[in-house]
């Protein structure tokens, strides 16, 4: 099939990654803000971020299926807005089992939305020749950024919480919706019966693509739901200075991102996950070891550096398996790699509770050791071949 790829088509995607990042750090910005209005503990804070990850998991073993069907411009649509619409009800429910149900939605909506815009970046960069992947999760991390010190500014002036998730809701949600009019008009496979599109188990290659991939989320989303609330209440910043944790680690990792593609095509992802893991090591140890709120917000950036080209790396192999059409493999690799971004807040509470944040957060530093201790794994390539389903 030849697909119309112009520029327009690869800004709309950008744009949707963009959107997805600012709305996740608009999230971040505000956990300290969902722990003091329900009056929960790091623990109770821990599983409604588990009910976010059940969520997306259930989405998870069904996006593969719904792209098929529907294509990825569509279940993009409807998934972001649904996405940006459900921040304005973070702080509104009217009790914490509500909030429960609440980021249940909200992660079935980011997952299935993660996997319908990474479906369309693989296609793009499929068929137009170059790497784009990195530069993909680069607008997501920028999004993180802007989104990180947007809400830190509007905290700053003094601008109430509810307001701002009103506000950042309604300017995603138009942006969701416009881009998704740009973006390949049709579904990236033609001619599959509905059956070829349902969940693959992840084996061979895709089964170790997922374990790294999970190795770096886990760490990843200890920093996007952690990270303000451990300058804040470890460190002792205030919220707005606390925010711009988040924007340090999005701000790093968005440009080592745009300049991940270069390093793609130079460097084997041995080599760059070897890097990788050890550098966000030896970044969050910095942060962890210090009570200088300066150094703190610079180990944040080392560590955004670090993490930045793990997942669009891997990512990236999971849709160009043979003969596995490329929903169907980033879903699989998902599945593996959300089960640590499920089960890693709620684990890092329950280590905060029984001894300190400071300490909880010494799993990052592990699983990064991990990650660049397993590089030798990674699949070169001709993996593919051996793959079965």
């Amino acid at each position: 099939m030849v697909l119309a790829i112009t520029a327009a088509t690869r800004w709309a995607s950008r744009a949707q990654f963009f959107a997805a990042g600012f709305i996740f750090a608009t999230w971040g910005v505000h956990v300290p803000t969902v722990k003091a209005h329900y009056g929960i503990d790091e623990a109770q804070l821990g599983l409604a971020m588990l009910a976010a990850g059940a969520g997306a998991m259930f989405g998870l073993t069904s996006a593969g299926r719904w792209i098929g069907r529907h294509g990825p411009r569509r279940v993009a649509g409807i998934c972001g807005v649904v996405y940006a619409l459900l921040l304005a009800g973070l702080i509104a429910m009217p009790g914490y089992a509500a909030l429960l149900v609440l980021l249940a939605a909200f992660g079935l909506v980011t997952s299935v939305f993660d996997v319908s815009i990474n479906t369309e970046a693989a296609q793009l960069e499929l068929h137009g020749g170059t790497p784009l992947m990195s530069g993909m999760h680069g607008m997501f991390s920028l999004g993180g950024m802007a989104g990180a010190a947007s809400g830190s500014a509007a905290l700053a002036a003094g601008l109430g919480a509810q307001a701002h998730l009103l506000v950042v809701a309604a300017a995603m949600t138009v942006l969701v919706a416009l881009a998704s009019t740009r973006m390949l008009p049709r579904p990236a496979t033609s001619g599959a019966t509905e059956v070829d599109h349902g969940f693959l188990l992840p084996r061979g290659t895709l089964a170790v693509l997922g374990v790294l991939a999970a190795l770096g989320l886990i760490a990843e989303g200890a920093i996007y739901d952690w990270s303000v609330l451990y300058m804040q209440q470890e460190i002792g910043s205030p919220q707005q200075q606390a925010a711009l944790a988040y924007a340090s680690f999005s701000a790093a990792m968005a440009a080592a991102r745009f300049g991940g593609d270069a390093l793609r095509a130079r460097f084997s992802p041995r080599a760059l996950l070897l890097g990788s893991g050890l550098l966000a090591a030896g970044a969050m140890a910095l942060v962890l070891i210090t009570d200088l709120p300066w150094l703190a917000l610079v180990g944040f950036a080392g560590v955004g550096v670090g993490f930045a080209n793990v997942v669009p790396i891997l990512f990236s192999a999971s849709a160009k398996v043979p003969g596995i059409e490329p929903a169907r493999g980033i879903a699989s690799v998902s599945a593996v790699a959300y089960l640590g971004f499920m089960a890693g807040p709620a684990v890092i509470g329950l280590l905060a509770r029984a001894t300190s944040l400071t300490a909880a957060l010494y799993v990052v530093v592990v699983f990064a050791a991990a990650l660049a201790a397993s590089a030798r794994y990674t699949a070169s390539g001709n993996h593919g071949s051996q793959e079965r389903h």
